[in-house]
């Protein structure tokens, strides 16, 4: 593909690249000073590769902790290079805790975090007595048992379009920086979200929760996690869950689920 000419009127093309990681080591996606990110590690690598310093803009920023299968980034380069070539030699400058697992250019005007229609999470939740340590890293071990039914139908509550204040980090610097995640589109202004798909599957000894949805708050899925463990151990009605989001409070709902069982699978454009 040719480069074109970007608003600054500089030769050149937009970037989209999409990654996987392992947030275990990380202090999430944002760069943040005297800390390692996933967004300050691609900066370094990018400019290893290319000599030039960009920041990515990522399709949202999780949280230290958490990983991603299919996160995507955009950034703008000067420099000319084979899309093989860019993902090759960024994947050896790279830890191998993040892998760039495909790299393309795109319009010009294509934004990460701007552009994402839908975004897909799932949450793994390990039942064994035992978690393995190759495990350990990537679920909430949970020894105590679960009603999986009943959580099932609490998660079926939350489908449709809601007010999630109530799954929202109460924190109003992070409510803050969640409003400006969910983009300009009008569907997703304030803590208005739509839920398209909300279902948990049972995988030998692990518990897994999807989420898919137009957006999604700081802490939200983490949240409603938490919550849906509170049905399923009996502690709460399924029915709560109408309530609790009409409640419009995070006092309301449960504890936030630990960061290490969430991944963002995929994003939709």
């Amino acid at each position: 593909m040719k480069s074109t000419v970007q608003e600054t009127g500089k030769p050149g093309s937009t970037w989209k690249l999409r990654l996987a990681y392992d947030g275990t080591d990380f202090y999430g996606w944002q760069v943040q000073p005297e800390r390692t990110t996933i967004q300050g590690m691609l900066a370094d690598a990018i400019e290893s590769v290319t000599g030039e310093r960009v920041l990515t803009q990522g399709s949202g920023r999780t949280d230290a902790g958490v990983h991603a299968r299919g996160q995507v980034a955009s950034f703008f380069l000067e420099a000319g290079i084979p899309a093989e070539n860019l993902q090759r030699a960024l994947n050896r400058k790279l830890p191998e805790s993040i892998r760039v697992l495909g790299a393309e250019r795109v319009a010009a005007e294509f934004h990460a975090r701007h552009a994402a229609k839908a975004k897909t999470y799932d949450y793994r939740i390990f039942r064994g007595e035992i978690c393995p340590p190759w495990t350990a890293r990537f679920a909430w071990a949970q020894a105590w048992p679960v009603d999986v039914e009943r959580m099932r139908a609490a998660a079926a509550i939350v489908m449709g379009t809601h007010d999630f204040t109530s799954f929202a980090a109460s924190d109003p610097d992070v409510t803050m920086r969640s409003s400006e995640e969910a983009g300009e589109n009008a569907e997703r202004s304030g803590n208005v979200r739509t839920i398209f798909e909300s279902t948990w599957s049972e995988e030998g000894e692990l518990l897994l929760y999807r989420v898919r949805g137009n957006g999604f708050l700081h802490h939200m899925v983490r949240n409603l996690v938490g919550t849906l463990v509170d049905v399923g151990r009996g502690q709460r009605e399924p029915e709560e869950m109408a309530r609790i989001l009409e409640a419009r409070s995070r006092s309301e709902a449960g504890a936030t689920a630990p960061a290490r069982g969430l991944f963002l699978d995929s994003v939709e454009y």
